[in-house]
């Protein structure tokens, strides 16, 4: 399909179902639900994509679905959505606010899950008027905010046979209609680290004859941190932030055990393989200066989002085409983590920014509470997201390049 019949195409078919899109994500905020408990959520994407004459896959828990679009003929190109709610209030005043006490897409997975599933409606269309040069795999997964869909997903065969793969995810800090590119890292490796202390206890009155613990545990929350400044290269970003810290129940009585927890954060894949042993030597050495004990528990997170740059230039001139020659802005990369990145450390992909701010708007920051988006997006991102699935078809299809394709 030629570039200005695929824009006529999407142009038209927002027209009759762009309205029904943002009921749908309405209907979504009003009802979040968290990481693998996105029953209701998969129903309703389900039900939505058997009307249409697909047939969906509920992945084995009974949340997120796995769903092909087009012929097994051909490549296949997977795109992802992720589904599910943070455990957070909604602060907004909007009819459209959660119903669910504690419970708010305040990361905008209720518009991804809407663009994915108006672009699934459309490749829907192509397919049965056989317009679709391939096979598309649509990816709605659960339990981004774990993490641990994206692994759940891969387990039971969900990019099994998958060329490439395309995800996005809002950004309040670009105006609706543009969207942030960039390849390479795009997003960072995050963990969770805990440390718990221990020493015999005592008197505040006699802090010699036993182990300061309270003091032992405030130098390693200070002097982790510096240390890894100087031990890593500082274009790594390994970055120690702490979130929590708890120790003793009286003024006078010096505890004997104590915790900290925090995240620890990195820019680069391989100082974030070396992280845990580094961190575990230096917490023994500032220990070992004060006389305690202490047990770290390092607990993987994800690794960064590394977009490819071929499948990059394929986003790229995808939203150039169906939104125009100014759309595509660069991005920065984030010290947020995102499970996309265990898809591309398997096969090539990308992921990309959707612009959610009203021009000249208020930013409403993601995890918070008052987070909203200009529902414009909705329509932009189907428009991205179809164009660039037909753009990979055509890629590592029969046609030589991205422009032969929808030049």
């Amino acid at each position: 399909m030629r570039g200005r019949e695929l824009r006529g195409e999407l142009d038209a078919f927002l027209a009759e179902t762009e309205q029904d899109l943002v009921a749908f994500r309405r209907d979504l905020h009003m009802h979040p639900e968290l990481a693998f408990a996105e029953y209701r959520t998969t129903q309703r994407i389900a039900e939505r994509l058997t009307a249409a004459g697909l047939t969906p896959s509920v992945l084995p828990r009974g949340t997120g679905l796995i769903c092909d679009v087009g012929s097994g003929d051909g490549p296949t190109v997977a795109l992802r959505a992720d589904i599910d709610a943070l455990p957070l209030q909604d602060e907004k005043d909007v009819s459209y606010r959660s119903t669910v006490a504690g419970a708010c897409h305040a990361c905008g997975h209720d518009v991804h899950t809407t663009v994915l599933l108006g672009t699934s409606l459309f490749l829907a269309q192509q397919a049965a008027a056989g317009l679709l040069p391939g096979r598309v795999r649509l990816i709605f997964q659960p339990a981004e905010e774990l993490p641990g869909g994206a692994l759940e997903v891969m387990a039971h065969g969900g990019i099994s046979g998958v060329d490439r793969i395309f995800g996005l995810h809002c950004d309040p800090r670009v105006d609706v209609g543009q969207v942030g590119l960039r390849a390479g890292p795009i997003t960072s490796a995050c963990d969770k680290l805990s440390i718990r202390v221990s020493g015999p206890g005592g008197h505040t009155a006699r802090p010699h004859l036993t182990a300061d613990l309270v003091f032992a545990l405030a130098k390693i929350l200070t002097e982790l941190p510096a240390a890894l400044s100087r031990r890593v290269d500082p274009r790594s970003s390994l970055s120690l932030v702490w979130g929590r810290v708890e120790a003793g129940t009286a003024a006078n009585a010096i505890p004997d055990d104590g915790i900290a927890e925090g995240t620890v954060r990195c820019l680069d894949e391989n100082a974030w393989h070396a992280a845990p042993d580094l961190i575990k030597s230096l917490l023994e050495s500032v220990a070992g200066a004060y006389g305690i004990e202490a047990e770290m528990d390092y607990k993987r997170g994800v690794p960064p989002v590394v977009n490819d740059e071929v499948s990059v230039e394929m986003l790229a001139e995808a939203a150039e085409r169906v939104l125009g020659a100014s759309a595509v802005v660069p991005t920065q990369q984030s010290l947020g983590g995102e499970d996309f990145a265990w898809y591309l450390e398997s096969i090539p992909g990308a992921f990309a920014r959707l612009g959610t701010r009203s021009p000249g708007g208020v930013t409403y920051d993601i995890h918070q509470g008052t987070f909203d988006v200009d529902e414009k997006a909705i329509a932009m991102g189907v428009r991205m997201m179809a164009a660039t699935a037909l753009t990979a078809l055509w890629e590592v299809g029969p046609l030589d390049s991205i422009t032969s394709a929808l030049a």
